[in-house]
């Protein structure tokens, strides 16, 4: 279940993830699977060979990307989650989520 951002915020990664750049959305989770995690970054790129590419910089393997139809993204959870985010110099979302 995911919570804690706006439609705004979704349209705008989901216009970014069209236009093949390698965007990151996150916002507040939970699943049951993962009980010591609440946050979950989701890094989206239509374009499937430059997501992979991507994630190889942070050792992300392929079979990892979830297939959603026109949305193709990495789920990013847990210390991997803040130090990519903190590679990518997203620190609006560090701080928002308080990943310090």
């Amino acid at each position: 279940m995911a919570f804690g951002i706006s439609r705004q915020e979704l349209q705008y990664w989901k216009q970014k993830v069209r236009a093949g750049e390698i965007a990151f959305l996150t916002h507040f989770w939970l699943d049951y699977r993962f009980p010591k995690c609440t946050t979950v970054t989701k890094a989206g790129c239509k374009d499937i060979q430059k997501l992979i590419a991507w994630g190889k910089k942070y050792h992300l393997q392929p079979d990892w990307i979830d297939q959603k139809a026109d949305f193709p993204h990495f789920d990013l959870f847990g210390e991997k989650q803040k130090y990519i985010l903190e590679k990518e110099g997203e620190w609006d979302q560090i701080e928002r989520f308080q990943l310090l």
